[in-house]
């Protein structure tokens, strides 16, 4: 029975799944323009000084 469940619940949710992979996969400009702007102002921001960075081997060794 669970067998045919599964089966029954993959099929149903198919179109759902197709949709949400479908809006995720489209480039969205607007959210690429708020992304583009975030990235120059992080860089501006380190080129001036007014960041603190963080040593490679910091990240990794908290990294888990």
């Amino acid at each position: 029975m669970s067998d045919k469940f599964i089966s029954n619940k993959r099929k149903s949710n198919q179109p759902l799944n197709a949709g949400l992979t479908r809006c995720l996969d489209e480039p969205n400009k607007e959210i690429d323009a708020i992304w583009a702007e975030e990235a120059q102002k992080r860089l501006r921001a380190h080129r001036e000084g007014k960041t603190k960075g963080v040593p490679f081997e910091d990240v990794f060794e908290e990294a888990p």
